[in-house]
């Protein structure tokens, strides 16, 4: 009688055999190759790529106009359109949406627990928004007609677009959709911006268009980020540090978007022809506010764990970028209040670049790298590579504040500062982009 074997253990003797019958060792090496096609196979692909070549095509674009200006005699390029507004709208409207559009459509569904678009119904509106943002800055250096055909398609795309996640936010049966719905208004306040600016720079207002730019800066972006920050910052740092709570109370929330609406508030006053007494009582009302509402923010950034975050650069990069929301708002309340005793020009351009650059470009750094390595198969690392674009934009950032206040030297302080942008989002860009491409690292789907 045949006395019967034990099972023999995989790797023992035996070769562990894949469900599809193909020894492990010859399995094929998973093809690496860059590809399109594989930028339709998730949403932030698509979205990151494109709004890598608009951001990377706008910092170029306007590293250019800062030569032309303070080393050209502002004599070599032609201006179809205002240098200035032109910069203003694709760095509010452009790549921004298309960054938005890669976490909205990847997180957004999980936030809402409903199902995710398909890529083919986020494809166009996508593609609309990155042609219209390439005509626009195009047709901004030599004609008007194709900067506004530009500036047209990327705002349907825009409304496009967000009229697919509003149908993801109706959609959802969840109680909590707080941060979900605060984005989808926020995109409504964009929408509105984005058409209301093209429009009163098609009737020749130029001081109406950049109103509403700053609306879209700070009502529609700055609500964005702030909506995101108080969701996702709590929550990444007490993932990567365990012995920090995820401490997000909802009255921190309404902390944040109340600074967004002093500042959309503050847009708006500035164009009425207030009387004198009343301009100086809400120069000292919004100063006093905006100088305790950024010290608050620098408080809540040490809450959220910021010196603690300092052992971890990719979890530090979040941390740095959201305390420039506070130092900007500092800012812009010191000189507000300074400025009734002794004028100072440039202070309300210093405290913007200190928000905009210092505050959004520093988190979309840190946010994007972090999930393009994680939906990448790559690990949640920042390496000497990023970290160094990173402290080369913290340095970027001062310059562009300090060039505010103007001074001798103060477009050339400007023209390294936007040189050096342009270097820092080329490098990082350019990198990216290369992964978008490419399959994921750990074979996995997506």
């Amino acid at each position: 009688m045949n006395t019967p074997q034990p099972p023999k253990r995989p790797g023992i003797g035996v070769q562990k055999i894949q469900p599809s019958g193909t020894p492990h060792s010859a399995l094929p090496a998973p093809d690496m190759s860059w590809r399109v096609g594989t930028l339709a196979h998730a949403p932030h692909r698509l979205s990151f790529f494109l709004a890598m070549v608009v951001l990377i095509a706008s910092g170029i674009w306007w590293a250019l106009v800062q030569i032309d200006r303070s080393l050209l005699n502002a004599g070599t390029l032609p201006y179809a359109i205002p240098a200035m507004l032109t910069h203003a709208m694709v760095m509010c409207f452009g790549f921004l949406p298309l960054f938005f559009a890669g976490f909205l459509f990847t997180a957004g569904p999980k936030w809402l627990n409903v199902e995710p678009p398909t890529m083919r119904a986020i494809m166009p509106p996508l593609l609309m928004q990155a042609a219209g943002w390439l005509l626009w800055l195009a047709g901004s250096m030599g004609s008007v007609t194709l900067a506004f055909v530009g500036i047209a398609a990327a705002w349907l795309g825009f409304v496009w677009m967000c009229s697919i996640y509003w149908r993801l936010v109706l959609r959802s049966r969840l109680d909590d959709r707080i941060h979900a719905t605060a984005i989808a208004i926020a995109c409504m306040v964009g929408c509105v911006g984005l058409g209301g600016a093209a429009l009163a720079l098609a009737l020749g207002r130029a001081d109406l268009a950049r109103a509403l730019v700053h609306t879209g800066i700070w009502g529609f972006v700055g609500v964005v980020y702030v909506v995101v920050a108080h969701r996702m910052i709590p929550f990444f740092t007490s993932s990567a540090l365990p012995f920090i709570d995820a401490w997000r109370p909802f009255w921190v929330l309404w902390l944040l978007l109340g600074c967004m609406a002093l500042r959309v508030a503050d847009v708006w006053l500035a164009l009425l022809p207030l009387p004198a007494s009343v301009q100086l009582a809400w120069a000292v009302v919004s100063g006093v506010i905006e100088l305790c509402a950024g010290l608050a923010l620098l408080w809540l950034a040490y809450r959220w764990g910021l010196v603690q975050s300092l052992k971890n650069r990719l979890l530090a990069m979040l941390h740095i970028g959201f305390s420039w929301i506070g130092i900007a708002f500092v800012l812009a309340g010191a000189v507000r209040l300074v400025s009734l005793f002794i004028p100072i020009g440039g202070g309300d351009l210093a405290a913007l670049h200190a928000f905009t650059m210092g505050a959004l470009g520093s988190l979309l750094l840190a946010m994007v790298t972090r999930v393009s390595c994680g939906h990448s198969g790559r690990m949640l690392h920042a390496d000497r590579l990023v970290w160094g674009l990173f402290c080369l934009l913290q340095v970027t950032v001062v310059l562009r504040v300090v060039a505010a206040f103007g001074g001798g030297l103060a477009s050339y302080v400007l023209t390294v500062a936007a040189l050096l942008w342009a270097a820092v989002v080329t490098v990082w860009g350019a990198r990216l982009c290369t992964w978008y491409g490419k399959p994921r690292a750990d074979g996995r789907a997506g």
